[in-house]
């Protein structure tokens, strides 16, 4: 179901950059059709494709398609990693969200954690940049989506939940795999990896291997 998903993906990423892009009537006709087949393929062999999500996915953006970007801040103190609450589910997860317009991605680092655990940090550490589809996470919605991952030091103690955070609170490493995970917004390997790279003095950012030579698929 995954290689499903990306191809319909692409499919749909093909369709809406020639609709943006294409200069001929009859071009842009074939890529509107384009478009509808692969919203009648998400609907009939995603599970999740119910008709707010097919909107969200297929008129969330114009123009060239590009991925979304989801920050992570891996905020330490005392050798413990801070994870909120989410009221949602109430599944724990590493601070973070979507990047918005305007913000670095270490501001919204920042930002996220000020909203999420209610505290101020100071960005030191790029932790990896990860292409979520290449690092099987859970399927949440139709986005193709790259995850960067901060590591943060704090620089007040004042933690409290937000408004979609019911706590926040500071976890050994065994502590953090024990709990019961948003999947979707960090795997047990982030936490890991996190971890590695609080507890070493010469880091080297994480990303996913190319292949050599690139080949169009």
């Amino acid at each position: 179901m995954e290689e499903i998903d990306f191809l319909i993906q692409k499919l749909q990423a093909i369709a809406q950059s020639g609709k943006h892009y294409g200069k001929d009537v009859f071009d842009r006709e074939r890529y509107e059709e384009l478009e509808q087949i692969s919203k009648k393929l998400t609907s009939q062999l995603v599970d999740n494709a119910d008709r707010k999500n097919l909107t969200l996915f297929f008129d969330s953006d114009v123009g060239y398609v590009t991925p979304k970007v989801d920050v992570r801040d891996c905020t330490f103190k005392d050798d413990k990693i801070l994870l909120v609450k989410e009221k949602r589910g109430s599944v724990w997860s590493i601070p973070g969200g979507w990047a918005d317009i305007g913000f670095s991605p270490a501001e919204i680092a920042v930002k996220e954690t000020y909203e999420e655990a209610g505290i101020q940090v100071k960005p030191k550490k790029l932790i990896a940049i990860k292409d979520m589809q290449k690092n099987n996470y859970p399927k949440k919605n139709f986005s193709y989506i790259y995850k960067i991952l901060f590591e943060c030091q704090p620089t007040e103690d004042d933690l409290h939940g937000g408004v979609e955070t019911s706590d926040a609170e500071y976890f050994t490493l065994d502590e953090a795999l024990k709990l019961d995970l948003s999947l979707g917004r960090n795997m047990p390997d982030d936490i890991e990896r996190a971890f590695k790279c609080h507890h070493s003095d010469n880091w080297e950012t994480y990303f996913d291997q190319t292949k050599a030579p690139y080949s169009p698929e």
